[in-house]
């Protein structure tokens, strides 16, 4: 059993990934800013924890972080506010990266999209441009720690029921994109138990390979 800590544990992907991992047996702490959706964390079987990682400094979430064994990131500021996209995509997002090293918490799982990173092509007029360069930057400064990592980049978010079905690293993304969020929250508890992932950005979209084999496949 593990102790794991999911940051943004009221989103759609979180609340199905602490189910899955508490039913295999681990101990999950789901963060969360607002207290009236502890009930609904509670509910998958995980702790929630009330920890608002936008005002949070770095050792305030290293003290929430001690005596895990790995951290997923799965928050976001939702789009809308710039401002708040950047403060919660990138900034908050790399302070919990120097948390968990400052911690110990080496292992720890990225959940970003397909296609981000600096050429991410979105134009600076769009309402995405925000969320594309603030996860470019935050999945950039992952890369460049010593943490034990992983970048996950699942497609157009579904509400599909998940297959456990994927194709990584789609050769061909203009032939459609959708990923259930049922399927990403598999990916996620997958990866946290395959070290053969680590150091790893990992793309993929709902497809026909079984989601260790695609994970694993050389």
């Amino acid at each position: 059993m593990s102790r794991i800590a999911i940051i943004g544990g009221h989103g759609k992907v979180a609340l199905q990934l602490s189910r899955i991992l508490s039913n295999e047996g681990h101990e999950v702490t789901s963060f969360v800013r607002n207290p009236e959706h502890a009930p609904e964390v509670a509910a998958t079987g995980a702790a929630p924890v009330i920890l608002d990682v936008e005002q949070s400094t770095t050792a305030e979430i290293a003290s929430a972080l001690n005596g895990h064994d790995a951290v997923v990131w799965s928050a976001g500021a939702g789009g809308g506010d710039p401002d708040r996209t950047y403060a919660v995509d990138r900034d908050a997002a790399i302070r919990s990266m120097d948390a968990a090293a400052q911690q110990g918490v080496a292992r720890y799982v990225m959940v970003s999209y397909l296609g981000a990173g600096p050429g991410h092509g979105v134009p600076e007029d769009n309402s995405f441009y925000a969320y594309a360069e603030a996860k470019a930057a935050a999945d950039e400064y992952l890369r460049g720690t010593d943490l034990d990592w992983t970048i996950l980049g699942p497609g157009a978010l579904t509400s599909n029921p998940g297959t456990a079905l994927i194709e990584v690293d789609p050769l061909d993304p203009g032939t459609g994109t959708a990923t259930s969020r049922a399927n990403v929250a598999l990916v996620a508890a997958a990866v946290l138990e395959l070290p053969e992932t680590i150091g790893r950005t990992i793309e993929f979209r709902d497809g026909n390979v079984a989601v260790v084999e695609a994970l694993t496949a050389s």
